[in-house]
């Protein structure tokens, strides 16, 4: 099994968490499975990206948001943030990534990265 399919098998066992991991830097935390995500795809630039818009203020006040990663075929992404209601919200490009899987949302609430199934 390649390790696209083991993460993404990985990753739809993540229900709900039982720890919340503190950013070193931000004022952000993140759950079990952000946390093995973070660790199997090398991506803990992708929580740093999160955190990092929380200072801005048009991102400050929202309580749910959206961060969709894409990776396109020459290995460039884009990441969409959006409101959850398709309102978007910010954007930015990524010129190179290594990040395993085509794609990956994950989900802010107030103040907490999560994945979706965490809910």
């Amino acid at each position: 099994m390649e390790k696209r399919n083991i993460i993404l098998s990985e990753l739809m066992q993540f229900n709900g968490t039982e720890n919340y991991y503190k950013h070193e830097l931000f004022n952000i935390k993140y759950t079990d499975g952000i946390k093995y995500l973070a660790e199997v795809a090398d991506c803990y630039w992708l929580i740093d990206l999160v955190a990092s818009y929380q200072y801005e203020p048009k991102f400050k006040d929202e309580r749910f948001m959206v961060y969709h990663l894409k990776v396109n075929k020459d290995l460039s992404a884009t990441v969409k943030i959006s409101d959850g209601d398709e309102n978007i919200l910010g954007m930015q490009d990524i010129e190179y990534t290594d990040f395993p899987l085509s794609e990956i949302k994950l989900w802010f609430v107030d103040g907490i990265l999560i994945l979706p199934s965490e809910y």
